[in-house]
């Protein structure tokens, strides 16, 4: 009898570790709100209209397609999350969810968001998503994450495409529009992720993972957020002259931008015994800054599409 009330209390003690919350995190929801999101501006800044039902289902769909992307990238990075102070506490390797578990809920939602997508809205969108899926899972998680530095420059585009697929979706097809979206998120990752591995210190070294603080030191770090700060600085700016931008864009990313360059000229400025000595606060605070930065300017693309349908955006 005793036996089966310690069966009976392990088995309820798994089924509260395993729950519905866990699953749900498997599929990164932060990472899923910025895909949705821009997906969403990607959307609603085309020339063509969508249906609002149309619309609700294909951003769903997207979300579907970038939680698909989280659960596979968990499966296979299960053996460094567990290494690392900041992904030690995901699903897999906290012991709540089995990395087959996560590997077979990553492959339906996978075929079934990008069938799903291509049915509702149209094939090439559809296949884009599918692409993109591929390009996370393989080509970055896979094969970039532990071969080169140069990692989170490439991997960064799997998390760029998603204007690209809302645009797809109102259109069918690419524009200069939808590319500049999409270098916006693409410029703006690899300083938003060396700003943040540069106070996590030890994280990404003791997984082994050859991120540019690891492979070039701090100090190459600090010059390459700068490199990347200025070109980026240039295609956000560029927007404003395309047809998806217009005042309110452009104010928003002049201001933006002069706050993220001043941030990345003081990162530079600063070695590790400064940082050290008042925990990162101009590291922590760049990395603060680039959420804001991504949000408000696709946030201003909404806004001009906004103003524009009633006459009252652009030049």
């Amino acid at each position: 009898m005793s036996d089966m009330s310690a069966d009976n209390s392990f088995t309820s003690g798994f089924e509260q570790e395993a729950g519905f919350g866990d699953y749900y995190a498997l599929l990164k929801p932060r990472v899923m709100s910025l895909v949705v999101f821009t997906a969403f501006v990607g959307l609603m800044v085309a020339p063509v209209p969508v249906h609002p039902f149309l619309a609700f289902v294909s951003i769903l769909f997207i979300a579907l397609g970038g939680g698909a992307s989280g659960a596979l990238n968990m499966w296979y990075d299960h053996d460094i999350d567990a290494k690392m102070k900041r992904t030690m506490k995901r699903p897999i390797p906290a012991g709540k969810v089995t990395k087959e578990e996560a590997f077979g809920l990553g492959c339906a939602l996978s075929g079934f968001s990008c069938i799903m997508l291509a049915l509702t809205a149209n094939i090439f969108a559809g296949l884009f998503l599918a692409f993109t899926i591929f390009f996370y899972v393989v080509i970055y998680t896979m094969w970039l994450k532990r071969l080169t530095p140069q990692n989170i420059v490439i991997g960064g585009a799997a998390g760029a495409f998603p204007p690209m697929i809302g645009w797809a979706v109102a259109t069918g097809g690419v524009s200069i529009e939808s590319v500049l979206m999409f270098m916006i998120t693409f410029m703006w990752t690899p300083p938003h992720f060396w700003s943040l591995a540069l106070f996590t210190k030890t994280d990404y070294a003791d997984a082994d993972v050859p991120m540019l603080t690891v492979t070039h030191g701090r100090v190459a770090t600090r010059k390459h957020i700068l490199a990347y700060t200025i070109p980026l600085a240039i295609v956000t700016l560029g927007i404003a002259a395309t047809s998806i931008g217009g005042w309110a864009y452009l104010i928003t990313s002049v201001v933006l931008n002069a706050l993220f360059i001043r941030g990345a000229v003081q990162i530079l400025k600063r070695d590790d015994a400064a940082a050290e000595a008042d925990d990162y606060k101009a590291e922590r605070s760049y990395f603060k800054l680039s959420l804001l930065y991504l949000f408000l300017h696709f946030s201003a693309l909404l806004l001009e599409a906004g103003l524009k349908s009633f006459g009252w955006g652009g030049f």
